[in-house]
């Protein structure tokens, strides 16, 4: 516990992710214009390839990928302030989050050379988005029981089996799947790799999944016989286990975990200052912010311990646990708050935001590893276990 708790000791970014912020805040001025709060608070779910694009003219797409392979050799500081400021705006981020985010790096870490100098320039220019293979059907949280096989045939593999809840793959020219390429599901984590899988090669089916707030981002993806040649391996074979616990360390240690509903909070506060009820809820936004505050330094210290060349799987997972609980309990708290003053007139936007997120908010503690998985990785971090 106390090495855990030592982790999190106060961190500050550096000066020079400070500057960068500034060119971040600029660009956004100059190239983004603010849609209504109920549309930037889709920000993790805004898919704009144009504007991945504009990011990436900038070298802002695969920001942290060295500099050979297209990307900006920038570290994990400076793409802490980019995805915060992206963020914090509302900007469409979901084209290329997914590949900048971890496909990207997995595939610099794990893939061939030659693996390296096809996709990751094609992801640095925002030409390549990629979406996740992990959940599949009646698997739960149980990523180790996946049913998707890959069988060894000459040419290279054979797929079959489905995934689900992947989103934007309606959207993605490729997936990294993990599956199952060699023994039974009683093995578990033994026997499963990852593979790059081009979404548009015959056998493929893609299904979109229309949510409860009207979009269709999740998608149901169908594998039926699809031949993958030999070099959509990715690292070694039956090497999948560890290497998707690389990648979800990737997924959970940024500030993503932390600002899914901050438009909501942001444009609440914006119109309790033109409101009358203000001062009633001090309290509550004080204990907000502070909250963000927090969350937000324990954010940049798991970042410190990626830059310093750390595997902090247990600190992101503690980050991501409390951190998505904040997230949610945003939009409750407005709700409440709007509900407490039945006599003040409702700003639409607001309520249309708010609206938004209490259906979608659930998810939050979904994406990258159910708060129930994180919390066995904490207690075996912490020897409970």
């Amino acid at each position: 516990m106390t090495q855990l708790l030592s982790a999190f000791r106060y961190a500050a970014l550096p000066e020079a992710a400070e500057a960068f912020r500034a060119e971040v805040r600029e660009f956004l001025r100059a190239s983004f214009v603010p849609p209504p709060p109920q549309v930037r608070a889709r920000s993790w779910m805004g898919f704009d390839a144009e504007f991945s694009r504009k990011l990436a003219a900038r070298g802002w797409v695969g920001v942290t990928l060295p500099k050979e392979y297209g990307g900006a050799s920038l570290d994990a500081f400076s793409r802490f302030v980019l995805v915060e400021e992206l963020l914090a705006a509302g900007a469409p981020v979901s084209a290329h989050w997914i590949a900048d985010r971890q496909s990207g790096p997995l595939i610099h870490k794990f893939g061939t050379e030659a693996q390296r100098r096809k996709y990751l320039p094609e992801i640095c220019a925002a030409r390549a988005f990629f979406c996740i293979g992990m959940s599949e059907p009646n698997s739960g949280s149980d990523l180790a029981s996946v049913g998707t096989r890959a069988t060894k045939c000459e040419g290279g593999w054979r797929l079959n089996g489905r995934k689900i809840w992947t989103t934007n793959a309606h959207h993605c020219q490729y997936m990294i799947a993990l599956v199952r390429s060699s023994g039974e599901a009683a093995d578990r984590q033994k026997g499963l790799s990852q593979f790059i899988v081009d979404l548009s090669l015959p056998g493929v089916t893609v299904r979109p999944i229309v949510d409860l707030a009207g979009d269709a981002h999740f998608n149901e993806v169908f594998f039926d016989d699809v031949l993958l040649a030999d070099d959509a391996l990715i690292g070694n074979e039956g090497a999948g286990w560890a290497q998707v616990n690389a990648e979800l360390a990737f997924e959970r240690s940024g500030p993503e975990r932390i600002y899914s509903s901050i438009v909501l909070l942001e444009h609440w506060m914006d119109c309790l200052r033109r409101g009358r009820a203000g001062t009633r809820h001090a309290e509550a936004v004080g204990r907000m912010a502070t909250q963000l505050a927090t969350l937000r330094n324990m954010s940049i210290a798991v970042t410190t311990k990626l830059v310093a060349g750390e595997s902090p799987i247990v600190e992101a997972a503690l980050v991501k646990d409390i951190g998505t609980t904040f997230e949610q309990e945003i939009p409750t708290l407005v709700a409440a708050a709007i509900a407490a003053d039945p006599a003040d007139e409702v700003d639409a936007d607001l309520l249309a935001t708010v609206f938004y997120l209490t259906q979608v908010a659930p998810t939050f503690s979904l994406r990258g590893g159910t708060r129930e998985i994180l919390r066995g990785m904490i207690a075996r971090g912490l020897g409970l276990r």
